[in-house]
C-alpha cells in the first residue's frame, strides 16, 4: 500500500499540514521537526501522489525542460542547474530533447496544453522552425518560457546578450594584438538567431577597431557541434593559412578547434589563439584552459523558473524578456607568452 501524508504525520508525531509544508516547502518548519518528518518520509518510502494533487489544485509539481541536443556539455550543465533550481521550488523536472525538430516541440506543447505538466521551458534553435508561432495562432500558449536568443514577443524569455558577448570577446582578442580573427559558427543555410547575433557582435568589434571585414575568415556550419567544427576548420586550413585567432561560438566547438590545431602542429596560443562561448566545465580543464564568454548558469535557470512560476500563477500577464549578465573569462588559450 502507498504511504499517505497521514501515515507520515502519525510516524513523525506531527500534523498532516506540517508534513505537507515539509514536502512542498510552503512554510517554515523548525529544523528538529523537519528532521523528524524527513526521517518518517524515508522510513515509509513516501512518494507524492501527483495525480491526487493535480485533481485538487490543477497542478502536478512537474515541469518539462526541452533542449535541442542533450549530448553537449552545455546542455548537461543547463539541465543540472534547472533540476537543482526546480527541486528548490518543489518541482520535478522532466528532461526532453527536441533535436530542433518541430514535431517534438509540438508533442511537448500539447502535453503542457493538456495539463500533463504544469509548464514548459523550451530552447528553440530557430523561431521560424519552431511550433511556438503555430500554437500562438491557435490560442494562448500553455505556461511556457523560452531560453536562448530567438527573437520573439509571444511569451517570457531568458537569454544572454550574444551581440555584446561576441563583441566583448572579439575586443579582447584584438587587445592582444591579433587582427586576423577567424570566427567559427556563422550562419549557414540554416540561420539561427544565436549565430546571427554573435556574428554581428564580432563584426561590430572589427569595425570599431578599424579592422577590415574578411568573409574568408567567417566559417559557417549547419549545426553547432564539435564534429562539424572539426571538419569545417580542417577544410579551412586546407585552403587558407592559419589565422592569428579562432573565436568559436561555443566552447565545444572551440575544444574541437584546439584539437585540429594540435593535429597540424600549431601551438595554442603561441601560434594561434582560441576562444569560446559558454564557459562549460571542460573548458576550464582543457590544455591550455580556454578563454570564453561566461554567464551564471544557476542564475540563468533560476530566472527562467521564476518567470515560469509567475506565468503559471498569472497566465494573462504581459510577456517579459530578461537578460543574464556575461563576462569574458581570460585564460591561457589567448594569453601569449
Amino acid at each position: 500500500m502507498r504511504s499517505t501524508v497521514k501515515d507520515v504525520a502519525l510516524r513523525a508525531g506531527v500534523s498532516p499540514k506540517t508534513v505537507s509544508n515539509v514536502i512542498n516547502g510552503t512554510a517554515f518548519v523548525r529544523p528538529e521537526t523537519r528532521a523528524r518528518v524527513e526521517e518518517a518520509l524515508a522510513e515509509l518510502d513516501y512518494v507524492p501522489n501527483l495525480g491526487a494533487r493535480g485533481l485538487r489544485n490543477g497542478r502536478y509539481g512537474l515541469i518539462a525542460l526541452a533542449l535541442p541536443d542533450l549530448s553537449t556539455a552545455y546542455s548537461a550543465e543547463v539541465a543540472h542547474q534547472f533540476v537543482e533550481e526546480g527541486h528548490a521550488r518543489g518541482w520535478s523536472v522532466q528532461i526532453e530533447e527536441t533535436a530542433a525538430e518541430p514535431h517534438r516541440e509540438q508533442a511537448l506543447l500539447s502535453r503542457a496544453r493538456s495539463h500533463l505538466v504544469d509548464g514548459l521551458v523550451l530552447n528553440p534553435v530557430s523561431l521560424a522552425e519552431s511550433v511556438v508561432d503555430e500554437h500562438v495562432a491557435r490560442g494562448p500558449l500553455p505556461p511556457t518560457v523560452l531560453i536562448g536568443e530567438v527573437e520573439q514577443d509571444r511569451t517570457d524569455q531568458v537569454g544572454v546578450d550574444s551581440v555584446a558577448g561576441a563583441r566583448d570577446m572579439t575586443e579582447h582578442l584584438l587587445a592582444t594584438g591579433v587582427r586576423r580573427i577567424a570566427v567559427v559558427g556563422v550562419p549557414g543555410d540554416a540561420e539561427t538567431a544565436a549565430a546571427r547575433q554573435r556574428t554581428e557582435g564580432y563584426r561590430q568589434a572589427l569595425a570599431a577597431a578599424g579592422v577590415a571585414h574578411d568573409p574568408v575568415l567567417e566559417i559557417a556550419m549547419p549545426r553547432w557541434t564539435a564534429d562539424e567544427a572539426r571538419d569545417a576548420v580542417r577544410a579551412f586550413l586546407d585552403e587558407h593559412p592559419p589565422p592569428e585567432a579562432f573565436f568559436c561560438f561555443t566552447d565545444s566547438m572551440a575544444l574541437a578547434v584546439v584539437h585540429v590545431l594540435w593535429e597540424r602542429g600549431l601551438r595554442v596560443p603561441d601560434d594561434v589563439a582560441v576562444a569560446g562561448f559558454d564557459d562549460v566545465e571542460p573548458s576550464r580543464y582543457a590544455v591550455p584552459p580556454l578563454t570564453t564568454v561566461s554567464f551564471d548558469l544557476r542564475a540563468f535557470a533560476a530566472t527562467a523558473l521564476d518567470l515560469l512560476r509567475d506565468r503559471i500563477d498569472d497566465p494573462h500577464r504581459a510577456p517579459r524578456r530578461l537578460t543574464v549578465p556575461h563576462r569574458v573569462v581570460v585564460r591561457a588559450s589567448t594569453t601569449r607568452s
